[in-house]
Formats: C-alpha cells, structure tokens, sequence
C-alpha cells in the first residue's frame, strides 16, 4: 500500500471512528500517531513534540480563553437579562414581539462573547417562560432562541474564526471584519421571517398581555439603557479596537476581560462561587479546544508528509469543475459532515484537506473561510447532534424534542438563503476587511 493510500485509509478511519463516538481528540491523535509510524516510523513522536510545542506558542490562540472568561463573565452579570426585559417591554404590543427581543439580544450577545452553549441556554431561560405563558409557537419560539444563539459562532469574537485563521493561513482580525455583515445579515434574515410569519398568523406570537405589558416606559428605559451601555462598553473594548487595527484579538480579549469583569463586580452580581465556575468552564473548555487543535494539527501534518492531501486535491482538480461549482461542492460537503460532526473537526480536519483545491482555483481564502463559517452553522442547528437543542431542552423542559428539531430545521434553511447571498454578493464578506 502506498503512503498515500495509507492517509486515505486513515481518513476513513478516523471518521468512522468519530462516528462510533469515541472522543475526537484523543482519535486523532492516536490515528496519527499509529499512522504515522507505519509510514515514517520513530520520527512520528519527533513530530508529535514539534507540532505540540508550535500551538503552544501560537499567540493568536492564546484569544480562546479570554474570550471564553469574558462571555461566561457576562452570563452571570444579570445585564443581558436587562437588556432582553427592556426589548420586550418595548415591543409589548406587536405581534411576534418575544422573537424580535430574542433575535436583537442574541445578536448583541453574539458581539460579545462567541459561546454558543451559553447564548442558547440563557436565552431559553430568559424568554422561554415569557413565551410559554404568551402562549407563543413552541417551535417559531425553539428555533428563534437556537437560531439566535448559533450567532455567536459566527459574529466576532468567534472562537471558531480565531481557530480557522492559523489553519488556512489567514489573521484573525481579517476572518473578523469579514464576518460582521453575514453575521447582521443573518440576524435581518430570521427577523424578517418571524415578522412576516406573525403578520400572516398572529396566533404563532400574539402580542403581550396585557397584565405583561409596562405601566409607564420609565422603567423600560432604565432596563434598556443598564443593558446595552455596558455591553458597547464590551464590544467596543474588544471587537472595536480589534476591527480598529488598535490590537490583536488575544489583547483585545484581555482588556474585554477586564472590562467584563468590572461591569459584573459592578453589577453586585459577582460571587466567589459564580467567578470560580466561570474560571472552571474557561479552563474545561479551552483546553478541550487546544487540545484538538493540538491532535489535529498532527494528524494534518502526517496526512500531508504521506501525499494523501495532495492526491486528492489532484482528484478533485482533474475533474476541470469550474471555481464556483467547485466550492459549491466543498461547501455541500461541509454541510452534510455538519449533520452529523460539530465545527471543531470539519475546520482541523476537513478544511486543510481542501485547503490546496481551493487555492488552485484561486478563491479568494477570506470569502471561503466566511462561507464555511456560516455554513457550519447548521452544525448547530442539524439533527443528530443539534446540541443547541440539548441545551434548549435542558432548560425549557415543557417543549417536545420533536418542536424543537421541527423549529431548528426552518431556521437551519433560511442559513442556507444567506449561504446562498453569500456566495452571490462574495462582497458581503470582503469589503470590510478591504477597508479596514
């Protein structure tokens, strides 16, 4: 067998074995490893050593847990919980009113912090009792709240684009810039699809009660104003400095943390036991997350020294499709791994594999990475996995798995629209790198 067939054997295996459920780092790192020492022999753990120590010193990666600190900071703070009561006393009175303050807080938490789990769990805590007793669609309600909290993996600052800029090459803030205007174009897409469904069928998200609604609008400006400054305090902390060329996103996300957490000691809603778990989750997460990045990089290097990448971007080179249809191609594929994989290995793994096929075709890498980031949404929103809808029914436990997947589904489809707009108008993600 020739080393290059002996990658693609591996890429099989690993996958299947992904699928089984075995955890995902630990597989790729001994497919590697196993792999790599049939085909290079002890030079595999050489090799090992070098790729470990390089994504520890990567500086740019060093963002993840800033900014991980800094959304569950915000979680605890109370100051989203403001924000969302403030936007539904103000749409008290129009129909589908609970979607809107959903979509609007979902998007601006998104600005802040890039924690999907986080942004699905409190929104289903914060507006699924409100829906439930307005007696909202249960699944308009489920996919709002999933489809709102999936922004934060596409809206900087986005873990997943500060994980894809080493791996195809391309810096962050770049990946950053270019993500603003897709991220605000779908928040705009599922807003206008809430409003129109309302508007043809009240009943799907009647206006508030009236025992719901404020006595005087004092109150709902107060709610407001304690909402949103402190979050564009936040955003303009790190996004604004980062978009600004004022600082990297790995020192921007330090003075988010610090800003962060004077907001939430101001708040009075800070307790040893809150800031203790975030620290935990912080640490948990990242370094689950590099730990990936770590294995990946590995597998992706031995998979590169035995020719099996190039081999297949030949392949796929060979059959003369043109550069459109070609990413049209890759991006169907990512979609269809999304159902069943999260984000974390169709990024390590599948994207550097087509990595090569996409530069031969000469596509521009920052409308690429863009495209792949809004497609990956659907990771989030597509059954099996769908672990948006585990953390939804964890806290709303009065909604049907079924109502939930039903409403995750057509919001899943209406990312595809703004896939689609994307791929139409590639400017929606390069003009504001091209100006910044």
């Amino acid at each position: 067998m020739s080393n290059e067939v002996l990658g693609l054997v591996a890429l099989v295996v690993l996958f299947t074995v992904i699928f089984v459920g075995y955890p995902i780092a630990f597989t790729l790192g001994a497919v590697a490893l196993a792999t790599g020492f049939i085909a290079l022999g002890p030079v595999i753990f050489d090799l090992a050593v070098l790729q470990t120590f390089s994504v520890m010193k990567d500086t740019v990666l060093a963002a993840i847990p800033f900014f991980l600190f800094m959304g569950f900071l915000l979680e605890q703070s109370g100051i989203m919980e403001r924000l969302f009561n403030g936007i539904q006393q103000l749409l008290a009175g129009l129909n589908g009113s609970l979607y809107l303050a959903v979509l609007i807080t979902a998007t601006i938490f998104a600005a802040a912090t890039g924690i999907v789990g986080s942004s699905v769990t409190l929104l289903g805590v914060m507006a699924g009792p409100s829906m439930i007793k307005s007696g909202y669609d249960p699944k308009m309600s489920a996919g709002a709240i999933t489809a709102g909290g999936t922004l934060g993996i596409l809206i900087p600052p986005s873990v997943m684009l500060i994980v894809m800029g080493p791996v195809v090459g391309v810096p962050a803030t770049d990946l950053f810039a270019a993500a603003v205007l897709p991220g605000l174009l779908l928040s705009a897409i599922f807003i206008a699809w809430t409003l129109f469904r309302c508007w043809r069928n009240p009943a799907l998200g009647p206006a508030l009660p009236l025992e719901m609604r404020p006595q005087s609008l004092g109150p709902v400006i107060r709610d407001l104003v304690i909402g949103v400054m402190p979050v564009i305090v936040v955003i303009l902390s790190t996004l604004g400095v980062i978009l600004a060329g004022i600082a990297t996103p790995t020192d921007a996300g330090a003075v988010g943390c610090a800003a962060t957490f004077l907001l939430t000691v101001g708040a009075r809603r800070l307790s040893w036991a809150k800031l203790r778990s975030a620290v935990y989750a912080t640490l948990e997460i990242s370094s689950m997350i590099l730990l990936l990045v770590t294995a990946s990089n590995l597998f992706g290097s031995v998979f590169s020294r035995l020719g099996s990448a190039e081999l297949l971007a030949q392949a796929l080179l060979s059959l003369s499709l043109p550069p459109m249809l070609m990413l049209i191609v890759i991006l169907t594929l990512i979609f269809v791994l999304g159902w069943p994989l999260e984000w974390v290995p169709i990024v390590l793994i599948v994207v550097p594999i087509v990595l090569p096929i996409v530069q031969a075709a000469d596509i521009d890498l920052i409308w690429f990475c863009t495209l792949v980031a809004v497609t990956l949404q659907t990771a989030w929103l597509s059954p099996p996995v769908a672990l948006s809808a585990y953390f939804l029914k964890g806290v709303v436990p009065q909604w049907e798995m079924r109502d939930i997947y039903a409403g995750m589904v057509q919001f899943m489809l209406l990312q595809l629209v703004g896939v689609g707009l994307l791929l139409i108008f590639p400017k929606l993600a390069t003009w504001l790198p091209s100006v910044n």
